[in-house]
């Protein structure tokens, strides 16, 4: 069993938000035996490294460093210092003449489990509609907000059975962000991610303990946390036509106030074909990940395969409802006025689910180019799935095609890798809001173009992706809460402002730098640099940089799952 780290013993330290200065950047958790391990040196005299047992001179492995190599997104010049060789379980620390030793890190097998294990978690965190007693939150109990069992149907989402005003349930869910609204668009992608990951690491998370009201229920505890999200967006499907609300939301956002003390009516606003497609790509999938667990969950399985059908009928019939944001409604849109790419992932999911050749057809899979995933552009999604399933879909699918789109991303990613100053497949222009999700679902297509191909340098530029969130990164810093030296400290998430806590929830990865600095007039501090890989503020104002969001969550659980599952080396 993989225990979580015991909330009370998750702390930053008093300097954790302090500014980067010149220093030694390295995944700040650590490594699995047979991972690449690489740190980032800034340009100096030096030309050697030296891996050293942590708090000690005792040197294990000594290295050159890279040649040096401009970042300009980050304004500098550093060099690569790569210690894959060094193996054996321990805590080290990289050293370099001239300037600080690098944060410790540890190698061994388990080194991942706890962030892993955080990152999951940190949807229990976010649930709506119930109180997270002391038990299973420790000191992040907290009373419950928003029962949603008296929402109204928007004007905007109104119809002949359910005109404006009309009162319906929509419990459970999870909180999108760092506000309290629940959105379609954005629960799919987040929630299809955590079944990917079951589908494609099953073992882990079976074996995996995360102290959640349901451990212990014959359901594999990621298999849990994601049904209290399946079960609310099930009741934002109308069942008199299949249409699907595109969000749960207030009017406007609430202030910076625990769940329990938002208490604004809330409203279903509008059904469009985004919604739907993305529902019925989730619902289909669900079905199938939760075929094998008819008995714990009787009918639930047929029931998603139903409505999956029904949504994909709605949009059929409504392939142009974009979201229109009503004049009184302020909060998230998550609008997008392209839906070729979601109808393209829900007939790839419903093709693999129910086998019939007409949605492998619908997809138009010649067509259909694969790209990095993300919430308003999920064609990726379906060519992923499509390879997860290659060995058992009919003579309709093409292989090698599912074959080629993988791959042929897979190594346009590894190209940049390898030419990055930074070690990263990140280039200047992947700084966008949420850059911290960027990395980690390129690290998601790279683990399956190794998983397709077994081609290293895919599985070693994943990692990579993972070492930039974790710390190897032009600011030093590790982006998910409560893990590494220094993490964020004031994320923009209201449960963390608002609680009286120090620290902020654990297991949450911040947005991370982008050079847009929307919230910069809203922000009392200003922030560091311009710069893309530096523009970020560790501030609660800071919702462009340091918010968090579901949809950057899950990559995370994929990654630190794949990467333990799949990196070579001794039994993990």
């Amino acid at each position: 069993m993989v225990p979580l780290v015991p909330l009370a013993c998750i702390a930053a330290p008093a300097w954790a938000a302090q500014p980067a200065t010149a220093a030694i950047h390295v995944n700040q958790l650590g490594f699995m035996p047979g991972a690449a391990k690489v740190a980032v040196v800034p340009e100096g005299e030096a030309r050697t490294f030296a891996i050293v047992k942590a708090g000690t001179d005792t040197v294990v492995q000594t290295g050159t460093l890279a040649p040096a190599t401009a970042a300009p997104e980050a304004g500098d010049r550093v060099r690569l210092a790569t210690f894959t060789q060094l193996a054996t379980p321990g805590r080290y620390q990289a050293r370099v003449a001239g300037l600080p030793d690098s944060p410790p890190f540890h190698i061994g097998p388990a080194v991942l489990q706890a962030v892993n294990a955080a990152s999951i978690k940190a949807f229990y965190f976010n649930r709506a509609g119930m109180a997270l007693d002391e038990r299973h939150a420790g000191v992040f109990a907290r009373a419950a907000g928003h029962p949603d069992t008296r929402v109204l149907v928007h004007a905007s989402a109104a119809s002949p059975g359910r005109p404006a005003g009309t009162v319906i349930a929509s419990p459970k869910g999870w909180y999108d962000a760092g506000d309290y609204n629940k959105y379609i668009v954005n629960s799919g992608i987040s929630t299809y991610t955590l079944l990917a990951a079951f589908e494609d690491f099953p073992d882990l998370f079976r074996a995996q303990a995360l102290n959640i009201p349901e451990s212990g229920n014959r359901l594999p505890d990621l298999l849990d946390e994601a049904l209290w999200n399946l079960e609310w967006m099930l009741t934002m499907q109308d069942p008199a036509d299949g249409g699907v609300y595109h969000k749960l939301t207030n009017l406007g956002f609430d202030g910076m106030v625990m769940p329990d003390r938002a208490t604004q009516p809330r409203y279903v606003v509008q059904k469009t074909t985004a919604a739907a497609l993305d529902f019925a790509a989730v619902m289909a999938t669900a079905s199938r990940v939760f075929a094998p667990y008819e008995q714990q969950l009787p009918g639930m399985p047929a029931r998603m395969l139903a409505a999956s059908q029904a949504a994909w009928r709605w949009a059929q019939a409504h392939p142009k409802q974009y979201y229109r944001q009503p004049k009184d409604v302020a909060t998230g849109e998550y609008g997008d006025n392209d839906a070729s790419d979601e109808f393209a992932w829900a007939a790839a999911e419903l093709f693999i689910t129910t086998g019939d050749a007409a949605f492998y057809k619908a997809m138009n899979a010649p067509a259909l180019q694969a790209t990095v995933p993300s919430w308003a552009e999920v064609r990726g999604l379906a060519w992923m799935s499509l390879a997860r399933h290659r060995k058992s879909l009919g003579a309709a699918a093409d292989g090698a095609l599912i074959a080629s789109r993988i791959d042929t991303l897979s190594a346009s990613l590894a190209a940049a890798w390898k030419k990055s100053a930074y070690g990263i497949a990140m280039q200047p222009a992947d700084y966008v809001w949420g850059s911290s999700a960027v990395a980690l679902n390129q690290s998601m297509v790279l683990l399956h173009g190794y998983r397709l191909t077994g081609k290293r340098e895919y599985l070693d530029a994943a990692q990579a992706g993972l070492d930039h969130v974790l710390g190897r990164n032009a600011l030093g810093m590790s982006f998910v809460t409560g893990y590494g030296a220094r993490s964020p400290l004031h994320p923009h998430h209201r449960p963390s402002e608002a609680d009286g806590i120090a620290a902020p929830v654990p297991g949450w990865i911040a947005g991370g730098p982008q050079p847009g600095q929307q919230d910069k007039k809203d922000c009392p501090a200003p922030y560091p640099s311009p710069l893309p890989a530096r523009s970020y503020l560790d501030h609660a104002c800071s919702y462009a940089s340091n918010e968090v969001a579901i949809n950057w969550n899950a990559p995370l659980v994929y990654v630190s799952a794949g990467v333990q599952a799949l990196t070579p080396g001794e039994a993990k």
